[in-house]
């Protein structure tokens, strides 16, 4: 440990964590095995854990690493020395949980202080995933190594303490596949009251209040569509400190970093840190250091940057938006094989497309997890344009085409993830592609000629269409997922020699589109999802179903990551898709009535949605899906209110309490416990029954500056956004963040029983804020027997939600058994 002249010192009492410490650098190490294949299929249900939100597919490297390792004691490796310092912003752990595209061993050298007042015997509780060993006053006192793979296991610990400062070390390390939860945490349980002394090369006053400039920091503003990003303190600076700012896309970007050094001088509470312009669009994640005396803490922050006055002329006509959306991303796009595949469109075959086609070409060689997602508008370019590619470009493209491995039956030691229904379609897409534009050719890892690697493609494709078809997607509404699923079948409706599979794969964009179209409010996704993130829930402009609903209906605008984009301008270009006229208008509706719609989705109908819309507001939700179980990634309810895509809301309960982590669920992309949701056209009940171990609030995304009018008193929210409205009620008072990263876009129920009752306004009638108000003063939700919850409601009468999922109200009853896939969509009057 480095030796430093000060200590910071936090109390620490039973039953507490140590959160406070100093960090080495993550030690990497390639963990390659011998290459083999591997053993299952697409798997749509993967989420539905069997304990907690553990999910349970592992790799070979998985089998022989805990072969090896399991049970043993850990070898600590790589760089120990203390580098970093970790502060924990609300987080119990030290979490250095991330994304790793090969099989990778990691770890990293954690030390701090304690002080006690007394000798004594005193007693600890280490948590993990992989493997640890704690070392106290330079003795080894305790180890485990399970490594089960994201599972957490925990063992305590008796050590005896000398009175003053005693050193305490953790050394954890584990296996990346792709993904990993790369953390521990130490609970103080039982003995004398300590303090944690913490060493720095500054004083404590100033780290501790370079700890309080961070840990209240936020944007000014939520979303930025221009202007000066700012960052904004909640207290002046105390001395003149350096700012350093690093600027990522999410895990698979390719665009490299944007790195801005900065000064926050002595006195300053908010600092430019560049033009939203100058930046690239998306939601980014801003990596913001405060730097004094080589004394370092780090934080992330996400924003959502969309250039949205850039974009404010839309084309009238399709044939003109078809134009505008290949020259968007050949130009503007993220670097990838679909930016190169734009380039090549527009007749853009120059240095820059051919840089870019070789690359991307390491991800595809090295079958990092995701290179799928590169292959598939790779092959597109090759199979189309490849007399256009020169031909040492040319010949490295074949090369990486020839020795992907195609399906986990294929020997392999990579941890590509072959499991959900998106990954699958493209490993079928692109091994009936590439086998059929390379029939004599042998595909290394199967063995199998080009024209064998197709038929087994072909087959693989077909048993995909087919479960499409049957049950559509269990990862539904997924806005993250729906432009990749529309990669894979673009690329099939463009390229496939076989009349069937382009037929069918046609069809399956145009229900994909329609799901969109009528889930989406003013042509924005509004809906349900079961798949989410933070960055694909707080951006809506520039996620890319908003690019795809400007292509389509008109109205949307560009962010810079782009999957299917470009695919479905030239298949509208070649008029190898229509989309029914009607479909805008329900899009981007605006009539007088409302529209409701439900259906259901995945293998035994297992998500049923609902969606209710009118011109100013819309809501989704998904009826009785797993209550009170442990969830992944799951958005149970969504809404959006007016004109302005920023004036959304959605509720759930956090996988973590670490802003801006990788868990799965996380702080945004809940939901760390599934409620119970049921719904009756612009009214819905969601009540959670949290776990023990888990955080004890839930709460929704409220960005008060995108309503136009914001009522909080005690259990009530009122909001106005243009002509929309909605109330939130709460079964105990909200709690309103005002201070750090969520600053006046965040609000709670705390508790691990909560429930909200959300009320939007559908009548025609009210048109004021004060008007709907009275209107709802008096909804409450009343508990009955059989567990039938019963809202009186003036424009509704009483509605029953009852225990089995349905709704009944109006002299109709709702019932979400019924519902199909196909699903039914009716117009409401108002």
């Amino acid at each position: 440990m480095l030796q430093h002249r000060h200590y910071c010192y936090f109390p620490l009492s039973n039953n507490n964590a140590i959160r406070y410490w100093q960090l080495s650098a993550i030690s990497s190490q390639c963990y390659d095995v011998a290459d083999a294949p591997m053993q299952g299929e697409m798997d749509p249900f993967f989420f539905l854990s069997k304990h907690k939100n553990f999910i349970p597919h592992t790799y070979p490297c998985r089998t022989e690493f805990r072969q090896q390792f399991a049970g043993i004691k850990p070898v600590p490796f790589g760089d120990v020395r203390m580098t970093k310092w970790w502060f924990p912003f609300g987080s119990d752990r030290v979490d250095l949980s991330g994304f790793w595209f090969r099989p990778t061993r990691v770890g990293a050298q954690a030390a701090t202080h304690l002080v006690a007042e007394q000798d004594g015997d005193y007693t600890f509780r280490l948590t993990t995933c992989g493997a640890a060993i704690v070392t106290v006053n330079g003795e080894e006192v305790a180890w485990k190594a399970d490594y089960q793979r994201n599972l957490e296991s925990q063992f305590e610990f008796t050590v005896p303490l000398q009175a003053g400062l005693n050193d305490i070390a953790v050394w954890f390390d584990d296996l990346a596949e792709r993904d990993i939860r790369f953390f521990f945490q130490l609970d103080f349980l039982h003995g004398a009251p300590l303090h944690v002394a913490l060493a720095t090369p500054v004083v404590d006053t100033l780290a501790l209040q370079m700890e309080h400039l961070l840990e209240g920091m936020s944007f000014e503003h939520s979303t930025y569509t221009a202007g000066i990003i700012r960052l904004c303190f909640p207290t002046v600076a105390p001395e003149t400190l350096q700012l350093h700012v690093r600027i990522v896309g999410d895990f698979i970007s390719l665009d490299q970093p944007v790195d801005i050094a900065l000064t926050l001088e002595k006195g300053e509470k908010v600092v430019d840190i560049a033009p939203s312009e100058s930046l690239p669009a998306d939601f980014r994640n801003f990596i913001i250091t405060l730097e004094k005396d080589d004394f370092r803490i780090t934080r992330t922050l996400g924003v959502e940057i969309c250039h949205a006055q850039q974009q404010r002329q839309v084309p009238a006509t399709l044939d003109a938006r078809i134009d505008e959306a290949l020259h968007y991303v050949a130009t503007q796009g993220e670097y990838s094989s679909v930016k190169a595949l734009a380039r090549l469109a527009c007749n853009l075959n120059d240095t820059q497309t051919h840089a870019m086609l070789e690359g991307v070409l390491p991800s595809v060689e090295a079958c990092h997890d995701c290179a799928d997602f590169t292959l598939v508008p790779l092959l597109w370019c090759r199979i189309v344009w490849g007399e256009q590619i020169a031909e040492a470009t040319r010949t490295k493209i074949d090369h990486a085409i020839l020795n992907f491995r195609y399906w986990m039956d294929e020997p392999g030691n990579d941890v590509q993830w072959y499991f959900s229904e998106n990954h699958a379609l493209l490993f079928h897409t692109a091994a009936y592609l590439a086998g059929s534009y390379f029939p004599q050719a042998t595909f290394v890892r199967s063995g199998r000629t080009g024209r064998d690697q197709a038929d087994v493609g072909r087959t693989r494709v077909l048993a995909w269409l087919d479960h499409f078809e049957q049950c559509e997607m269990a990862e539904w509404n997924s806005a993250p997922y729906f432009p990749i699923d529309l990669k894979g079948l673009s690329a099939l409706a463009a390229l496939a020699e076989d009349p069937e599979i382009a037929t069918r794969s046609q069809r399956a964009i145009a229900r994909l589109l329609e799901q969109i179209a009528r889930s989406a409010h003013q042509g924005i996704l509004t809906a349900s999802q079961g798949r989410s993130y933070e960055y694909t829930l707080r951006a809506g402009r520039s996620l890319e179903l908003s690019a795809i609903a400007r292509l389509l209906w008109g109205k949307g605008n560009y962010g810079c990551r782009f999957h299917a984009l470009p695919q479905l301008a030239l298949l509208m270009r070649q008029q190898k898709i229509t989309l029914p006229a009607a479909l805008a208008e329900v899009a981007v509706w605006q009539g007088d009535n409302a529209l409701e719609w439900h259906f259901a989705q995945g293998a035994n109908r297992i998500a049923r949605l609902y969606h209710y819309k009118t011109r100013h507001v819309a809501m989704g939700s998904i009826a009785g899906y797993r209550w009170g179980e442990w969830g992944y990634q799951e958005t149970p309810v969504h809404m959006r209110i007016g004109d302005i895509p920023e004036a959304q809301l959605w509720i759930n309960h956090p996988g973590e309490t670490l802003h801006g982590g990788f868990g799965r669920p996380s702080y945004w992309g809940g939901c760390g416990t599934l409620p119970r949701v049921q719904q009756y056209r612009g009214l819905a009940v969601v009540s959670f029954r949290t776990h023990p171990g888990q955080p004890d609030f839930t709460h929704a995304w409220l960005a008060q500056s995108a309503f136009s009018e914001v009522r909080i008193a005690g259990d009530r929210i009122l909001l106005r956004g243009g002509e929309g409205m909605v109330q939130l009620s709460g079964n105990v008072p909200f709690g309103i963040v005002t201070h750090g990263p969520t600053r006046h876009c965040e609000v709670r129920l705390t508790g691990r029983e909560t429930c909200w009752l959300i009320r939007l306004n559908d009548d025609p009638h009210i048109t004021s804020l004060d008007a709907f108000e009275r209107d709802v003063a008096g909804l409450a939700v009343e508990e009955q027997a059989d567990g039938v919850l019963l809202v009186r409601d003036p424009q509704y009468g009483e509605v029953f939600f009852h225990a089995d999922g349905r709704v009944q109200a109006q002299g109709r009853v709702l019932d979400p058994k019924t519902w199909t896939v196909a699903g039914e969509s009716r117009e409401l009057p108002l």
